[in-house]
């Protein structure tokens, strides 16, 4: 992958006046950008501990073996590769998987639409995505409902204009309004319409992932997505140990196209892996590495990112669970393991089972991104907004965790040592008995010296209950509907945005409105 962004977006001159005038009049956002780590990692698991995950998952691999479904391609693919064949079940002779993964990149750019919002996954770089997936959305004055068009892109637009978010994400929600065969076209158009940040393509089927490809070629150039990585996409394992054909399907497109693919067994521990930390560790390092080992079948050299979504399961309810210790232990394992194998690990997010944003959603999403960025995840999708296991959307609870993902960006950013953090002015100019409010340090420092919420109250409770006693949820309503008044698109050249319509139209023209 070469590390250059491409000329006017890698496409032929565009549109003259038009393509000026939407230049002039683009709103730019201010972004954070994608966190550097300075801070040390949480690692509890000894080398000789990920030693014996290693080789209880190669037992897996070779002894049980990982099935590929519907997909003669993948399977003559394995057998050439010189992996062992019967029916759809692949067995994997020691160290075929682990020689492949090795063409596979330590880290990588994924391109955006504007190059300041470029992320590089990897290393010791976090990169915060929104929720992903959930069919319904919640806010406070509608309460829970299927999710629209409108729904998805109001998301886009809400993410576009969160500087904590480094990343516009996927399916942000599902929208139930258009036919299932069709909405991967709008919401693909979404992102790039309504955002210029970097954004995932659809793998619900490899159409869809080939559309995806051929709108993210229209947007940046064929050549220069045949180089680079433009898309990220999610290929979850259907645990335990099998990758359906949708799957497989959507994989091949993305990996032969180059673009990059996170590996994520879905597991909720007790029912789709053992109960046990380390039993889930070692299904998980084998699921995951069958698929990035495939990837690089497709196309040596093709970027993935080790992947786990992996929650508790509630034995009284059979319900997932999250915040709890186990995942935890899970994530901080296989973020080791992946940085063993050379690879960026994808986990984490503000994931919570509570049904609204309430304090068991704040802990509980707490409770699980302290261990995403002390654990060293590179790629955390379900960030912001993800409430109900992941069955909803919520608005308020998007703009609550954006709010709190700023704080972890301070938090990562280490300490001061420079002679200005180190501060002895100030205690030399304040000396005992006396308060550093007014001295000039303090002066020099005031609007930076610490992070502060910008949805928290820490007023009076006078003041407080005067100002309409609302707590954060009504704050966080308030804010939501305020960005969207203010919401501006960001420039997008109005020839490019044509052949994008024109595209979908054709598409549209040629696929059922099914379910399915």
């Amino acid at each position: 992958m070469t590390d250059v962004q491409p000329a006017t977006s890698g496409r032929r001159a565009r549109g003259g006046a038009d393509a000026r005038r939407a230049a002039r009049t683009a709103v730019t956002i201010r972004q954070a950008g994608y966190i550097r780590r300075k801070v040390k990692l949480y690692e509890p698991f000894s080398d000789d501990q990920l030693e014996l995950i290693e080789n209880n998952a190669q037992w897996v691999l070779q002894e049980i073996g990982i099935d590929f479904r519907d997909d003669p391609e993948a399977l003559a693919m394995w057998k050439a590769a010189g992996a062992d064949v019967k029916g759809e079940r692949v067995r994997f002779p020691k160290g075929l998987v682990r020689s492949l993964i090795k063409t596979a990149p330590r880290e990588f750019t994924q391109f955006a639409r504007n190059p300041a919002n470029n992320v590089t996954v990897g290393g010791n770089n976090t990169v915060f995505a929104p929720v992903y997936g959930p069919p319904f959305v919640r806010d406070l004055d509608g309460g829970r409902r299927y999710a629209t068009i409108e729904d998805f892109r109001n998301f886009v637009k809400l993410v576009y204009m969160s500087p904590s978010l480094h990343h516009s994400g996927g399916t942000v929600c599902e929208p139930v309004d258009i036919p299932v065969a069709k909405r991967h076209l709008d919401m693909v158009y979404s992102h790039i319409k309504y955002s210029d940040k970097p954004f995932m393509g659809s793998v619900t089927a490899p159409e869809r992932a080939e559309d995806s490809v051929a709108m993210a070629k229209m947007v940046f150039g064929v050549d220069f997505v045949d180089n680079n990585c433009v898309l990220i996409n999610l290929i979850n394992a259907n645990s335990p140990m099998v990758f359906d054909g949708t799957m497989v399907g959507a994989l091949k497109v993305y990996a032969r196209a180059g673009q990059a693919t996170v590996i994520s067994p879905f597991i909720v521990a007790g029912a789709m892996s053992a109960v046990t930390t380390v039993g889930t560790l070692t299904q998980i390092l084998a699921e995951a590495s069958a698929g990035m080992a495939f990837a690089q079948l497709c196309r040596p050299g093709a970027p993935v990112v080790f992947g786990t979504f992996a929650s508790s399961m509630s034995m009284q309810s059979g319900a997932p669970t999250f915040g709890t210790p186990e995942p935890a232990h899970v994530l901080f394992g296989a973020a080791q393991l992946a940085r063993r194998m050379g690879v960026p690990f994808r986990s984490g997010g503000g994931l919570c089972g509570s049904k609204i944003p309430d304090g068991q959603a704040a802990y509980e999403s707490a409770n699980t991104l302290w261990p995403t960025l002390l654990g060293g995840v590179n790629f955390c999708l379900h960030a912001a907004g993800w409430l109900e296991g992941g069955l909803a959307s919520s608005y308020e609870k998007l703009i609550m965790d954006a709010d709190q993902l700023t704080m972890f960006q301070k938090f990562a950013e280490g300490l001061d040592f420079s002679e200005n953090g180190q501060a002895l002015d100030a205690m030399r100019e304040v000396g005992p008995g006396s308060h550093f409010l007014g001295c000039a340090h303090t002066q020099a420092n005031f609007e930076t010296a610490f992070w502060r919420s910008q949805l928290a109250d820490n007023n009076s409770f006078e003041q407080w209950r005067d100002d309409g006693g609302k707590d954060i949820v009504a704050r966080a309503n308030a804010q939501w509907k305020k960005l969207l008044a203010d919401y501006e698109a960001p420039g997008l050249d109005p020839s490019l945005d044509e052949e994008l319509q024109a595209f979908m139209a054709k598409r549209k023209e040629t696929l059922p409105d099914t379910v399915s």
